[in-house]
């Protein structure tokens, strides 16, 4: 999908975007990357990007992977919702500092996905956040849990990934 016409609130970059991007995400090193800088208002008391801007950020690159790849049919009639994240915090980005957003997905269960994001500075060795979503998917008419099938699996090019 061309992300370009997107205007969606919670899509990154779709300037960043480039051609088969965001298939076959499975590790860091084949993730969907989107490159951010802070806002005055992503800044806390301590001078440094506020923890609840990362968890921003975490829902923002899933929307964004969500949109890159699915077809419109399937961005009307699916949704995703966040039931858990779990996110640890490292090394603070200050204003003015580039941060590095990575997402690939993981365990498949049932109509859950395991989703991964890595937030960091560019080249840094060390994460300044990184966070596991369970993400289910849920058919946007029903409001009902929707199992994911081989058409998702094949919308992220996830061909013979483990389920559990």
């Amino acid at each position: 999908m061309d992300d370009s016409r997107i205007s969606l609130a919670g899509v990154i970059g779709p300037e960043q975007a480039v051609e088969a991007e965001g298939l076959g995400c499975v590790s860091f090193e084949t993730a969907l990357m989107r490159r951010v800088v802070p806002g005055p208002g992503d800044i806390d008391e301590l001078g440094h990007v506020n923890n609840v801007v990362y968890l921003r950020w975490v829902q923002d690159i899933a929307i964004t992977h969500w949109h890159r790849v699915a077809t419109p049919e399937m961005v009307a009639s699916d949704i995703w919702i966040a039931l858990k994240h779990t996110i640890e915090y490292r090394d603070a980005i200050q204003p003015g500092e580039t941060a590095e957003i990575r997402t690939w997905l993981g365990r498949i269960h049932g109509p859950r996905f395991d989703r991964h994001v890595d937030i960091r500075k560019p080249g840094a060795k060390r994460f300044s956040a990184r966070a596991t979503t369970e993400w289910c998917l849920i058919d946007r008419d029903t409001r009902r849990p929707k199992r994911i099938g081989e058409d998702i699996l094949d919308t992220f090019a996830l061909h013979g990934l483990e389920r559990s």
